[in-house]
């Protein structure tokens, strides 16, 4: 059979330049995927994975994936959903077993040799992509399936498959002249290019951006162990002598919460806010105009007005009026708390004679004293009791087996990709094995920033296969033989990824198109976000909030004062949030003719528009290190968080109005929406959870943006 021109020329771009081919190794039958792994639930074979094994095994995973699109599209028989649809299903799999992998460890730990791959690949994986969505022949034969669905007799997941294959198609761009296939190709691949810079700028402009200081003095508030380590870090920069606090993620740093120094916090929040835009090897600017014009192009190509509004279609979201509606309706109120928030800090300020007024690097430091001279505590006071291993094993697995009946037991005999990687099996309450969960949490320089989860294998009953699933945290590794203490945010992000995983590990479906946490953007965070509630639910905390060195429980009084001081804060922490979902969606509003010329200028002018330019509370990601909607793909989606928190803050209520910890009720929202995966409308599946459409009020009341 011949393969059409189109996919040729893709096969051929796929080989071309791979590493200099004459000298890379060949792929064969030794290379570590060329099957699958045989370790249980094909968990992947770390210790044989070596940077040398990725490219022969990209360029072999594209070349069959595009011989068997080719065989689906030049097949003689008519369309069918098995010969067409599944057969789609079934493909792919070495490419998806190498991409799996490559791109997990490209974010948790990286190199140089990955990070250049990286680099080459996404232009190739781009036109690979295209070959498939911009086959004519292959597009036809699912269109003609289309048209004809209702007599198929296909059952409902099946059916929606049909559906998101053609959505999926359309969208792609298969009804374009193949002329503007051709534009649109050179878009996916230009774009491709940009979002891989933008991320590896973002990583090591966060190494390069280390705020670096003389002596120790200068750094006071921070713990000896702390001192000590940005000492060792110096040293490991050559700068012996001297004391280096990396700058990670968020506009937000940790130590700004520490650090008596004003001018110190000062320096540390420049650093941070300037990544990407002074200057230098790796400023962002550029790149992001690029991508922003690029995306503006592409969406009007395919008809629509916006990159936002292109995306949005396909999220429960479904346009831009319905985001900037939900975004202007918290950004009064947040604004107003936060300015409340900001004069009770200037009121301790003040009450020091401090002499100046409250600056976005003063906010974390004050703050902790307001909330302690308010509820008579402060975090430091909480993290002897959120010792890492006894809140995994105490609380989080803890919360699972009470809700889930799920247990957990950890295993030593599977290769880790890092020493600081431990592996777990999950087991049913019927005692048979579920997943395989990794548990990534420290901070590496190799590792980007934030917190996430992956599926190194997903569930699907087509294939055979059940989840492996990975969280991933960047909590600061103490010196060896100290104990990991937990801040509240660390604590409350791990039970959020946590959420992700239960998502990934409960999927119960037939295609893996629909496997696990592939739902539309703004309605993944949802689950995710629930299960934050058993972090500080009263049962669980009894449970594992105990000082990490005498045993004893946490007292009442401080637990209370936990509890009621959920809400402090609430205004900086929405505000902050709201501003990057605020530039996320001005820069993808925006049409091909509208992109400006300065970043930093249009960043500011979105922010006043919006009534959200309060300078102590900056945005928590600025335009030039925002990954999630430059280098990730979360662009034009950054608002679903909010989204899916409106849906979680009801599905709370909801379990407080049955009992709360109840496996009668775990076992509904798993049955419900945890297993289902992408498998129906996402909204549907909500009501058919909850009996009725998600309601604001919940979610007000929590983030105490209530009128009083």
């Amino acid at each position: 059979m011949k393969p059409m021109k189109i996919v040729a020329a893709a096969v051929a771009l796929a080989f071309a330049g791979f590493a200099h081919a004459e000298t890379a190794p060949q792929f064969d039958a030794t290379n570590p995927f060329a099957k699958p792994s045989t370790l249980p639930f094909q968990y992947p074979a770390f210790d044989k994975i070596s940077n040398e094994a990725y490219a022969p095994a990209f360029a072999e995973g594209m070349r069959q994936h595009l011989a068997e699109i080719d065989a689906i599209a030049n097949n003689k028989k008519p369309a069918t959903f098995e010969n067409t649809i599944v057969a789609m299903e079934r493909s792919g799999q070495l490419l998806n077993r190498v991409s799996t992998v490559f791109y997990s460890l490209n974010g948790a730990n990286t190199n140089d040799a990955i990070q250049a791959l990286n680099k080459e690949l996404a232009p190739k994986l781009a036109a690979h992509d295209d070959a498939i969505r911009l086959n004519g022949k292959l597009y036809e034969r699912v269109k003609a399936l289309y048209e004809k669905r209702d007599k198929l007799h296909l059952n409902a997941e099946a059916k929606h498959l049909l559906q998101r294959y053609h959505t999926d198609f359309v969208r792609a761009g298969a009804k374009l002249s193949p002329a503007d296939k051709e534009k649109l190709k050179a878009y996916n691949a230009e774009l491709a290019a940009l979002q891989t810079t933008f991320s590896a700028n973002v990583l090591k402009e966060a190494n390069a951006s280390a705020l670096i200081v003389d002596t120790r003095e200068e750094l006071a508030g921070m713990s000896d162990k702390a001192i000590d380590a940005a000492a060792a870090a110096a040293k490991a920069r050559g700068l012996e002598g001297k004391f280096a606090i990396p700058v990670t993620n968020t506009t937000g740093q940790a130590s700004l919460s520490v650090l008596t120094n004003r001018a110190v916090r000062q320096r540390l929040l420049d650093a941070s806010m300037a990544r990407g835009s002074h200057g230098g090897e790796f400023d962002n600017r550029d790149v992001v105009l690029k991508v922003a014009r690029l995306r503006a192009e592409k969406a009007a190509l395919l008809g629509y007005a916006s990159h936002a509004a292109y995306n949005l279609e396909d999220q429960t979201a479904q346009n831009a009026e319905a985001v900037n509606k939900l975004l202007a309706e918290f950004a009064r109120p947040a604004v107003a708390n936060a300015k409340k928030e900001a004069a009770e800090i200037q009121k301790v300020i003040d009450a020091e004679n401090g002499g100046f007024q409250i600056g976005a690097a003063d906010w974390s430091f004050y703050s902790d004293k307001v909330r302690a001279q308010r509820y008579a505590f402060d975090q430091s006071q909480l993290k002897p009791y959120f010792e890492l291993n006894n809140v995994l094993t105490n609380g989080l697995f803890f919360a699972a087996g009470k809700v889930y009946g799920l247990s957990f037991k950890e295993r030593k005999d599977l290769p880790v990709y890092h020493p600081d990687v431990r592996v777990f099996d999950v087991y049913d309450e019927n005692g048979k094995q579920l997943a395989i969960f990794l548990a990534d949490f420290y901070a590496r320089s190799n590792k980007r920033g934030g917190a996430w989860m992956n599926a190194y294998v997903s569930q699907s009953k087509l294939m055979g296969t059940q989840p492996v699933i990975a969280n991933h945290l960047n909590i600061p590794k103490p010196a060896d033989g100290e104990p990991t203490l937990l801040t509240y945010d660390e604590l409350r992000t791990l039970f959020h990824e946590f959420g992700h995983a239960l998502h990934g590990m409960f999927s119960d479906v037939t295609y893996p198109r629909f496997s696990g946490t592939r739902v539309p953007r703004d309605f993944v965070e949802f689950p995710s976000q629930v299960n934050e509630m058993w972090a500080v639910y009263p049962a669980v905390l009894a449970n594992y909030a105990k000082h990490y060195q005498t045993g004893a429980p946490m007292p009442k009084e401080l637990l209370d004062k936990v509890i009621a001081s959920q809400k402090f804060n609430e205004g900086f922490r929405t505000t902050e949030y709201l501003a990057a979902s605020i530039v996320d969606q001005r820069w993808h509003q925006l049409g091909a003719s509208q992109i400006p010329g300065d970043v930093v200028a249009f960043e500011t002018a979105a922010l006043k528009d919006a009534g959200v330019d309060f300078a102590p509370v900056p945005p928590r990601y600025r335009t030039t290190y925002f990954s999630h909607i430059f280098a990730g793909g979360y662009s034009a989606g950054y608002y679903g968080y909010l989204w899916s928190e409106k849906l979680d803050a009801d599905t709370v209520n909801w379990f407080q109005e049955n009992g709360g910890m109840l496996r009668k009720n775990g076992d509904w929202f798993r049955k419900m929406l945890l297993s289902r995966g992408g498998t129906m409308d996402a909204m549907q599946m909500y009501r058919n959870f909850r009996g009725r459409d998600a309601q604001i009020a919940p979610l007000l009341e929590r983030r105490g943006l209530t009128e009083k």
